[in-house]
């Protein structure tokens, strides 16, 4: 008989909370018992998963108590993680945290299950692991393959970042400044979960300003790209928020080692091979990666791989993948299933 595991979900209500109930369900994840958790608003909420629905509970410090929780999914932001993640430990559960609060703590393990899955053992030092930012975990398994091949020595990315990256209220603002703009009345519209209005526009800034004139995000995928891959060569990243509802995509140039002469078709060879990332990649067809085919999918789609046109050691590739499920979700229940593995081959 299959071992069945005790699984919470911390920020149950939200929209990664949401989703991870879908692709536990959908991957027909070994749950237990089912304990969905969140604020004292959300309280009594049905959720369902496989069949069954579950209240909502509110998070304390003593809720884990006695819970028998093998694994801890937290999707409720950093400063959640911070105060709660510890009682989840501390009751015995892996906690599994989606947030950016534990991800570059060196105690920690920050996992792309595709890309670094032997990181996912040294969770018992501190019995968290952390899911990178969305935007690293879609091009982390892009630059994996090439490196493997070629040798990274830079990575430069534009990221074109969809709404729902700032969860349900960025969605619902999104959806209302369109309906305002059909309606005449997008003057009168209110700006509130970005620094700008989104709809028919496009904001250079996601995150709190840096020092050195990048943003937090930006500084997020340099950070944790080199973490993952266990890697020290130069990223730059310029996020971008677009008014697309879902999936994100990027614009990344990768720069190899010199003498390097880089062939299209072993690059393009090398990331159809690897795992749970798809190719698209017919401009004469018109046929490229776009939000609409990633949305709802667990897979990176990857196209326009081109060379350098002045040289031969540069390449440039365009990526989607949907950030709430591969970038969060996905990835999550991807960390969980190799920790269940793990734990089940010792």
């Amino acid at each position: 008989m299959e071992k069945k595991y005790n699984v919470a979900v911390v920020g149950a209500s939200g929209a990664v909370g949401e989703e991870l109930f879908r692709v536990l369900e959908e991957v027909k994840f070994p749950i237990g018992d089912l304990l969905p958790l969140a604020s004292a608003n959300s309280v009594g909420i049905e959720v369902e998963c496989q069949g069954k629905a579950y209240r909502i509970e509110e998070l304390t410090e003593t809720v884990f108590e006695g819970r028998n929780i093998d694994i801890a999914f937290f999707s409720a932001g950093g400063s959640i993680s911070e105060k709660f993640a510890k009682y989840a430990v501390e009751s015995g559960a892996v906690v599994i945290d989606n947030t950016s609060h534990f991800r570059m703590d060196p105690d920690v393990p920050l996992v792309v299950p595709e890309v670094n899955p032997e990181d996912i053992e040294l969770w018992e030092d501190t019995g968290v692991i952390a899911n990178p930012n969305c935007s690293t975990i879609q091009m982390v398994q892009l630059l994996k393959p090439l490196h493997d091949l070629y040798g990274i020595r830079r990575v430069d990315v534009s990221t074109y970042q969809a709404v729902s990256g700032a969860g349900k209220a960025g969605m619902e603002e999104l959806v209302k400044q369109m309906q305002d703009f059909f309606a005449f009345k997008l003057d009168e519209s209110e700006v509130k979960a970005f620094s700008h209005q989104i709809a028919l526009n496009v904001i250079p800034q996601i995150d709190v300003p840096q020092p050195n004139g990048y943003t937090k995000e930006e500084m997020k995928m340099v950070n944790e790209t080199n973490k993952i891959m266990h890697t020290d060569f130069a990223v730059s990243a310029t996020c971008v928020r677009v008014p697309v509802l879902r999936s994100h995509s990027e614009s990344i140039t990768v720069t190899f080692g010199e003498g390097v002469d880089v062939s299209v078709t072993e690059a393009r060879e090398a990331l159809a091979n690897f795992e749970n990332v798809k190719v698209i990649d017919d401009l004469e067809k018109g046929e490229y990666p776009m939000p609409i085919i990633a949305t709802d999918t667990d897979y990176t789609y990857v196209g326009r791989i081109r060379k350098d046109i002045f040289a031969e050691n540069i390449l440039h590739l365009w990526g989607v993948a949907d950030q709430v499920r591969v970038g969060a979700a996905t990835n999550a229940v991807r960390i969980a299933q190799k920790w269940i593995r793990l734990k089940e081959d010792i």
